[in-house]
Order: structure tokens, then sequence, then C-alpha cells
């Protein structure tokens, strides 16, 4: 029996398995039928048009086209995640994945249950992980940096900025890669960051970070944090400003305002792993994927022309000189002509500090 989505309701302490819509039967379910079981734990509820309807998408795809019953676990927020991947693993799921969880809760879980199998189809952090523990990490440091060219070429008043959702490697990875482009674009630009203490689904927060940001004379910003971006691109549109997107095309949410988004295929490798498991090809440990995988780039690479369409004119008209500017770098990056600052495994550079 197919379940597309579960709810994780609140409880009253650690030790009550949580409760989820539609009752423990459907493991069994899955199980007679011959069918692998996974749950995938995501940070925030779905409705962020970011990381977690996109990874909802490789539940989806998983569902349909492999022999695997996934349920979608939603939370709301930090002080759920562990409760939710303990009620999995009380469930008996064959694999359970946690999406943009934290790094040292997903490797002591991985050490406490060594028969469990675990995954996460985004980054973890660490050095080296469990045997039981596999990360997939979608390398958007590169693609930041296209973005970070695109708004150093196109800013008017020569500041930048990025909402960021928390302030770790991962996160890092989008930031710096960004700001790294801003400058080579526009070595006088200034950079600024706003980090919102972990909390990726609050969209009041993320608009007042972005509004602060605007009123100081920012005019284009980076939305890294996933739901609370909303607030973000919407600030933009209603400040006559403008905002970069992330983890989707979320060009069209602000026709105009958003100028381009960085894509980051959390459906792909949400699936990738699920299809892995189910063909018994799973292993621990790190595996990446880049730009030159075609799992992470720019809105504009895909076809999307919604700022050109929609933006004002004297804006609209920087656009091929940007796209000139991205196909350069991009030329030079994939040749190994130009190095992109990285977050997970580099000390931070002078130029970025």
């Amino acid at each position: 029996m197919k379940k597309i989505i579960f709810t994780l309701f609140l409880v009253i302490t650690l030790s009550i398995t949580p409760v989820f819509a539609g009752g423990s039967s459907e493991s069994a379910d899955a199980e007679d039928e011959g069918l692998v079981t996974v749950a995938v734990v995501i940070p925030s509820p779905l409705g962020d048009r970011s990381f977690c309807d996109s990874a909802n998408q490789g539940v989806i795809r998983a569902n349909a086209e492999l022999p695997a019953d996934v349920d979608l676990i939603e939370t709301q927020g930090v002080h759920e995640h562990e409760t939710a991947m303990r009620g999995a693993i009380n469930r008996g799921y064959d694999l359970i994945m946690g999406v943009g969880l934290d790094t040292q809760m997903m490797i002591d879980l991985a050490y406490e249950y060594p028969d469990q199998a675990f995954a996460s189809p985004s980054e973890l952090s660490a050095d080296e992980l469990p045997p039981n523990l596999k990360s997939l990490l979608i390398n958007v440091n590169k693609s930041s940096f296209l973005a970070g060219l695109i708004a150093g070429y196109m800013t008017e008043t020569g500041k930048v900025g990025c909402v960021a959702g928390g302030d770790a490697p991962g996160i890092n990875q989008f930031y710096y890669g960004f700001k790294q482009g801003v400058l080579e674009a526009n070595p006088d630009a200034e950079v600024f960051v706003n980090y919102l203490g972990f909390d990726f689904s609050n969209p009041t927060l993320g608009m007042e970070s972005a509004v602060s940001m605007y009123n100081e004379g920012v005019d284009i910003i980076y939305a890294v944090c996933g739901l609370s971006g909303e607030g973000v691109l919407q600030a933009a549109a209603e400040t006559g400003n403008y905002a970069i997107g992330v983890d989707t095309v979320q060009d069209e949410f602000y026709p105009g305002s958003i100028i381009t988004s960085v894509i980051k295929r959390v459906d792909n490798s949400t699936y990738q792993i699920i299809e892995e498991f189910v063909n018994g090809q799973f292993e621990g440990g790190f595996q990446t994927l880049d730009l030159e995988d075609g799992a992470t780039g720019i809105s504009w690479d895909a076809g999307y022309t919604t700022f050109e369409d929609n933006g004002p004119d004297d804006m609209v008209s920087k656009v091929p000189g940007a796209k000139a500017l991205v196909e350069e770098y991009k030329e030079k990056i994939l040749n190994g002509e130009y190095e992109v600052y990285d977050a997970l495994t580099m000390d931070l550079w002078d130029s970025l500090k």
C-alpha cells in the first residue's frame, strides 16, 4: 500500500513513539508485498517550494517507479528531528533518510543502531561516516558561484546580500561560493550575510532579515533558507529589489523580481539513494554529484526566461552580459582552469573573510 505523506504530530516526551497518520499496519502490509520500506524525514513541513518539496518529488517518483513503500515524514522544526528519526527506527523501516538534518545526530544514531541503514540525500559535514550511513552530496558551491557572478554583474548599488538558514559548512557552501562569484565579477562590491539560527520554516523572519538588508542599500539577495526564503523573495518584490532563488526554480514566484535560481536536484539524489538500496547497491560513506553531473546549475541553463520577460528594462539589458560571463566561467570551472572555494573541505580563504 503506497503512502506519499505522513505528518509527525507533537509528542509528550522522547520516550513516546511519534504518531503517524495511517497506523503501523502499513509497514507490515509493505513487507507482505515484498516491498522495501523507506522513511524520509524532512526538516520542516511541505510547502516551502524549495528543499523539502524537492525531496518529496523524489519520494513520489520512488513510490511510482520502484518496488518500495516510501513514507515522507514532516516535522515542524529542529526540536522534532531526533524524535522523528527514532520513531522511524522503532517502526522498523529498511532504510531511514534524513534530509538536511544535523550531521552529528545522524552519525550518533548510525553508531547506536549499527544494523539500521541510514542516508542523507544532502551533505553531511564530517571527516568520516559509520559504514551504515550514506551521504549523497550535491555540491552547490560552483552553481552558487555562477549566481554570484550574475549578482555582482547586475547590482546597481554595489551591495549584495545572502540570507542563510544557519552558519554551518553545508549552508556556507552556498554562501561563500556566491560571495566569491560576486567579488570575481565586481571586486568593489560589498557582500553581506544574515544567518537565521537554523530557522528554515519562518517566512516572516526571512522577510524581516531581507528588508533590513534592502534598507541598508542591498539590492540583490540570495535566499538560502528553505521556507524562510519565501519571505526573502516576497520582500524583494514588495521593496522593488531583487532576489536569487534556491533549490528549485523559483523565478516565477514573483516574476521580474527573481533574477535566477540555483537548482539543487534533491529530488534526484533522494530517488537515487532509494534506487541503490532497492537494487542492493547501497554503501555507506560519501558520494558527490556536481555541476558537471547535471545535479546542480541555474535556472537560466534550464531555459527559464522569466526575469528577461518581466523584469525592468534597465536590469534586463544586463542579462546578455551576465549570461556571457556565466558561460565564460562555467567553461573555466569545468576545464579545471578556475577553482571555486569549497566550505566543506577548505579553510576559509583570506579573500572571502
